[in-house]
């Protein structure tokens, strides 16, 4: 009996150790399966990067949306960008069903909050109109019309890879939409895709300075030269960091970079807080017209508005000078934040948000007859729909943004924009981590949500009555404040003489 029990107990353990071994045997063949599956896909940069573990962020994902019914609702409280946005936007760049169910997810009680005044006979799909080029320097030897209200903003060769740049350049080529440089200066990355380019003239000048970093006209005209350069910007300041220039830690300074902007090899790239040229509003406009001159195309600037009472007195200034010379566009920025390296001080505290600058730039252009000569390019943060049909209500002819597409080419908001290491390869230089991001998959993600986001704004301004995007005014819009909503029209009226613009301008 006993043996029998022996023999029994013994082929037990066998048939079990068997068994566990054929499934060990079965999960690391799985593994081995699995991983070189990842390894060779390109639609997941995570996977590719991080085969078998990278697997995990798409499992939490999708359970994620159950265990928030439960336990809690995070969807709209992340910052910078929370959950829903971020998800309305890797949707749209994939192309997949946007739509979502049982009602918004959005405090519609919080102050800033905005609300399109849609209209009891909204525009027909038969009467829509297609939004047409727009002209940007009229008074230029070559002008650019511009085809497109949504462009990529500026974000440099350095602080982003070779092949984030390489998707953004292919994907604005196939979207119809300008790219800009930032002010890295422009690479040959830039140049592949065949998309129009605005050069970003930074206050270090890379890619258009001589030896002592003052601006080198022979380049300048050089690549005003380049077809597919169509403007050129000049940065004051941007909302990541106003009052301070741009910052690429040496880590991130490539060979390649350094040979791109004209500087040392691993060394920190710190530009100067402004341009030595330009310290006032003479200097300012004189600057404008000598690129303008040696260029032959459109120059404006970018800014980040903090005090407002310069406003007037610059365009005074223009209107004394003649309208030929006034920018041909400005680019305005919010203060809330950017895509760059940057102190905490400046990014948290310094400058105005778009949501109130812009209706005083609109403002000030509009009281001194300028609105139509300069043109108004709105950013910062403006990565959906709701917020780029908010800015065209205030006045935006165009808008740019960077974060957008970013999320566009598979940014998870690690954060690590700063360092050199971005676990999706967009803005790191370690190759292991760019091998994930494949530009040709990822540009067609770029046309798609550029095409999604133009879409849905149409959507937005059919409902409100207008036969297309810039056909939107203020009366089409409110904003919550502490006691209720109120029209932007209301909010912001198109005069200096009212209330709002008077309360900025004194506590500036």
């Amino acid at each position: 009996m006993n043996e029998s029990w022996i023999q029994a107990a013994a082929i037990f353990v066998v048939v079990i150790g068997s068994l566990f071994f054929i499934l060990a045997v079965s999960l690391v063949v799985t593994a081995l399966v699995m991983y070189r599956s990842d390894k060779k896909q390109t639609t997941h940069t995570l996977r590719r990067n991080y085969p078998l573990i990278g697997r995990f962020r798409y499992i939490f994902e999708h359970l994620g949306e159950f265990f928030r019914q439960y336990f809690f609702a995070m969807d709209r409280e992340e910052m910078p960008f929370n959950r829903a946005q971020r998800s309305w936007v890797y949707r749209a760049a994939k192309n997949i069903d946007n739509t979502i169910a049982f009602g918004s997810t959005r405090d519609l009680t919080k102050p800033g909050t905005y609300y399109f005044l849609n209209c009891p006979f909204p525009t027909l799909e038969k009467d829509a109109a297609q939004t047409q080029p727009l002209r940007i320097g009229p008074n230029c030897r070559t002008p650019f019309d511009a085809p497109s209200f949504l462009n990529i903003s500026g974000m440099s060769f350095g602080a982003l890879s070779k092949p984030a740049i390489q998707a953004l350049a292919k994907g604005a080529a196939k979207a119809g939409c300008w790219m800009n440089t930032g002010e890295g200066a422009l690479s040959k990355y830039h140049l592949e895709g065949g998309c129009d380019i605005v050069f970003q003239i930074g206050t270090a000048k890379y890619g258009v300075r001589d030896d002592q970093g003052r601006l080198d006209d022979t380049k300048l005209k050089a690549l005003a030269d380049l077809e597919q350069v169509k403007m050129f910007e000049i940065k004051l300041s941007q909302g990541a960091k106003p009052g301070k220039g741009g910052i690429l830690p040496g880590s991130k300074v490539t060979k390649e970079i350094a040979e791109t902007r004209g500087i040392p090899v691993g060394q920190d790239s710190i530009s100067p807080n402004r341009h030595p040229e330009i310290d006032s509003m003479d200097s300012l406009l004189d600057f404008i017209a000598h690129v303008r001159e040696v260029t032959g195309k459109p120059v404006g600037f970018k800014l980040v508005l903090g005090t407002t009472r310069w406003l007037k007195d610059f365009c005074e200034k223009i209107n004394e000078r003649g309208a030929a010379s006034a920018p041909d566009f400005i680019t305005l920025d919010s203060s809330d934040g950017g895509t760059g390296a940057a102190p905490m001080a400046l990014m948290d505290s310094v400058g105005l948000p778009l949501r109130d600058s812009l209706p005083l730039l609109v403002n000030q252009l509009i009281n001194s007859g300028l609105k139509e000569r300069i043109r108004v390019i709105a950013s910062g943060k403006l990565i959906n729909p709701t917020e780029v049909a908010a800015a065209i209500c205030m006045g935006a002819d165009f808008v740019v943004s960077a974060r957008g597409f970013l999320f566009a080419l598979g940014c998870i908001q690690a954060l690590q924009c700063n360092k050199n290491t971005c676990p999706t390869g967009i803005t790191t230089h370690n190759p292991r981590l760019q091998q994930g991001l494949v530009p040709d998959v990822k540009a067609m993600r770029v046309a798609n949500y550029h095409y999604n986001l133009v879409h849905e704004v149409e959507s937005i301004a059919h409902s409100c009555g207008a036969a297309e995007p810039r056909q939107l005014v203020r009366e089409h819009a409110a904003v919550v404040v502490d006691g209720g909503a109120v029209a932007l029209n209301l909010l912001y009226p198109e005069t200096s003489r009212r209330l709002k613009p008077e309360i900025m301008e004194k506590s500036s």
